[in-house]
Order: C-alpha cells, then structure tokens, then sequence
C-alpha cells in the first residue's frame, strides 16, 4: 500500500482561493480563460475604498497557476496601499496573463482580456507591467475604456516607466539622506538587479549623479547594451553579499528572503520591484535589526500609478513631476517616524497607507 505524503506546500495548493496565504480580504478575484486565444489570465481586486482598483497587467511565463494566482494577489494588495500612501483616490488591483510575453502574447489575446477588464464596468482599471507595453494598451482600449499608458497620441500619458525610475531614485535619494546625513549619490555603490524600462531608467539618473553602478540581470544581451550605454559594470557573482552601499531590487519581488537576507551587505535597499520582502513581518524587523534602511517599495515605486493617473484626473507632465518627486519627503518622514516608533519601515508606511483607507470607509458610512 502506497501513502501519499503532502508537503506544506502541497497543503496549501490544496487550500481553496480564500485560504491562500496571500489571500488579505480581497473583494473579487476573476479567473479569466478564452479557449481561442489561449488566454489564462487573473485578476486581484484587493480594495476598492479609496476609488477603482488601478494596477498593471503582468504576462510572466509563471512554473503554475497557484503561482500566479499569489503573483495577482500581492500584487494587487500592494497596489492599495501604493495609492494610499501616495495620496491617490484609487483601490488596488492587479491582472496576470499566464503565458511567454515574447512568444504567446498577440493583439487577440489582448484584445479578449481588454474585454474581459470592461466586463468589470471599471471596478479595475488596467496599466501595463513587466511584460507588456504601451502598444499593448492601446489595443486593450480598442475594446474597454478601463485602461490607462496608453500612448500620447490618442491622449495618454505614455509609458510609466521614466517616471517610476524617477520616484525610485527620489526615494532613494531620501534613504541616503536619513542613513548618511547627505542625500548626494556621487561615489556611492549601487547595485542594480533588473534592467528592464524600469532598472535602466535607474541606472541613467544614477550614472548622471556619479555613482557607481553595478548592474545584473538574467538577460545578457540587456547587460550588455546598458553597460556600454551608461558605462555600468556587469556584476558577476552574488549580487547579494556584494560590498555596495544600495541594493535596488528592479526585477521580481521576494528578493529579501530566508536564503538571501544574511548575506546583504548594503546598508539601504531601495528598489522599483514590487513586493520585495517574501514576508513583510519577518524580514523586515530583520533588516531594522541588521539596521539596513528599507525605503518601502509600494511607495517609492509609485511614480508610474501617478503618471497613469493623469490620465483619469487631467492634469499635466509637470503636476506628474511634482507629485513624484514628493516621494522623497513622504519617504523621509516614513524613516523617521519608523525610528520615533520603534517599528520597521514597512509597518510605518503600511500603518500611515490603512489610516487613509479606514478615514475614508468611516466617511462613507456617515
């Protein structure tokens, strides 16, 4: 007689979707499938207090759909505290599409999960993320008006990513400001893991302060090109223990985690991937205690929610900069009052985002 045995991890795939552990009282999850096209997508509407749930679509060639139904939820909870915290009238959402960007993604695909997004009567409004572009916007909106990075030509703001990298590098700016007394970036090491439209954007604001730029990514031909465009070194080796000041996490989130957290010798981490703690809890009270300045990634990457929100508000290039370069002072008063309270940056940031979002829930029942 053979007995199965079940791991812990068997036990939670096992788990229906509301006892997934990413699971944080979300409102509606949408599996989405069209035989046709080949379309398995899912989207994670976490809240929806503050206004519609405003997050990216993610194509990621993910190893199984209990991956990427946790992909679609954290995700989409970081988004409602990304638009809290930054002051956005807007919930937090977030789609995946199972499948290769580069070899399975076609305008038909696109155009039946734009459909599927308006089937929600705009409860989410979708944006690209890694994975997709703008062109790929632009054909989602043929078919929903839920959808916003779509190209300034037919009246959007364009890709969000400058912009992203630009809150990033303020936040940043903002953690040497509170770690080193001087928020000037000249010498320092900077570890850049990720050169997507994100991480490049990164390197050039941080190649043009005169830092020095390490940069790493599963893409050669990537590393290649950035390094002789900004005169960045490829890093080989772990990129964890390198002796850098920064570490900026630009790729997939849980990069922090059980397997790499001890070996970190940078003494601030400040990057644009979402997600960055596999668990939030744990490995932050870690780095507090490592006294490793963590700038909270569901608000120094927030300058791309600001540039697509333009586009449901109206107004200009220049409120975009305005509104992303204050995430430099959000970010320092956060570090500070995490200090004041004796608590992880994480939880100061979390703690100021769900403030916001219980304000607002009391409102509407008055």
């Amino acid at each position: 007689m053979q007995v199965e045995v079940l791991t812990a991890n068997d036990l939670i795939k096992t788990a229906p979707v509301f006892g997934q552990l990413s699971f944080d009282d979300h409102e509606q999850v949408v599996f989405c499938n069209d035989k046709d096209t080949g379309l398995k997508a899912i989207i994670g509407i976490h809240n929806t207090v503050l206004g519609p749930a405003l997050g990216g679509t993610r194509m990621w060639n993910y190893a199984s759909e209990w991956e990427a139904l946790n992909d679609a939820l954290r995700l989409s909870r970081g988004m409602t505290y990304k638009s809290a915290i930054t002051g956005l009238n807007l919930g937090g959402g977030k789609a995946v599409i199972i499948g290769d960007a580069k070899t399975q993604k076609t305008p038909e695909l696109m155009r039946r999960f734009g459909q599927f997004v308006h089937s929600l009567s705009g409860k989410y409004i979708t944006a690209e993320d890694i994975g997709m572009d703008t062109e790929d916007m632009d054909i989602v909106r043929e078919v929903t008006p839920f959808v916003t990075g779509i190209s300034e030509s037919i009246g959007g703001a364009g890709n969000p990513s400058p912009i992203t990298a630009f809150g990033v590098f303020m936040g940043m700016k903002a953690a040497a400001k509170y770690k080193y007394g001087t928020d000037d970036l000249e010498g320092k090491k900077v570890m850049v893991q990720g050169i997507g439209h994100v991480g490049e954007a990164l390197v050039e604001h941080l190649t043009n302060e005169g830092a020095q730029v390490f940069i790493s990514d599963i893409n050669h031909e990537r590393l290649d090109e950035v390094s002789r465009k900004y005169n960045a070194t490829i890093y080989v080796g772990d990129i964890y223990s390198a002796d850098v000041d920064i570490y900026a996490p630009c790729a997939l989130g849980a990069s922090v985690n059980d397997e790499t957290i001890n070996r970190i010798k940078a003494s601030i981490i400040a990057g644009a991937a979402n997600n960055q703690l596999a668990d939030e809890r744990t490995h932050g009270k870690i780095l507090k205690d490592k006294g490793i300045v963590y700038a909270p990634d569901f608000l120094i990457n927030a300058g791309g929610i600001i540039n697509v929100y333009a586009e449901l508000e109206g107004y200009d290039r220049k409120e975009i900069m305005r509104k992303t370069e204050n995430i430099y002072n959000t970010t320092l008063e956060i570090l500070k009052s995490a200090e004041r309270k004796n608590i992880t940056t994480h939880n100061a940031a979390l703690q100021i985002a769900q403030q916001r979002i219980d304000d607002r829930k009391r409102e509407n029942l008055n």
